[in-house]
């Protein structure tokens, strides 16, 4: 026995076609965009809408070595900095008047969010 067919909150019609829609989420901080990637895929999850993700993208890490001594002499010492941004890739499949009712929260400081929509 199968379940019975999910229901949107969002009718199809004509002007409310189905797009992919992909929200990027990059920071330089862990947990805070895994915060906001689980809370915009329950969001999504409540409006019935089909969610894939979020997509684990590989940490860049930008690297600085920098020379301690600022006349050149003395012992070859070296400070050595980098930071890490993290990316994670939701895509939504749903009309595109529906991002706006999923994407109405206050975000955390320091996550960028760009979202792009795509027919399919």
């Amino acid at each position: 026995m199968s379940a019975p067919p999910v229901k949107t909150n969002y009718e199809e019609n004509d002007d409310a076609t189905i797009h992919r829609i992909r929200i990027t989420l990059t920071s330089t901080k862990v947990k805070a965009v895994e915060r906001v990637c689980a809370e915009l895929k329950a969001k999504a999850v409540s409006k019935h809408l089909r969610v894939s993700g979020p997509v684990r993208m590989p940490t860049k890490k930008l690297k600085l070595v920098i020379r301690k001594s600022p006349c050149g002499e003395g012992t070859n010492t070296w400070d050595r900095w980098q930071m890490r941004i993290h990316k994670r890739i939701l895509d939504l499949y749903s009309p595109s008047n529906a991002v706006k009712d999923i994407t109405s929260f206050a975000i955390e400081p320091g996550v960028d969010v760009e979202v792009t929509i795509a027919d399919e």
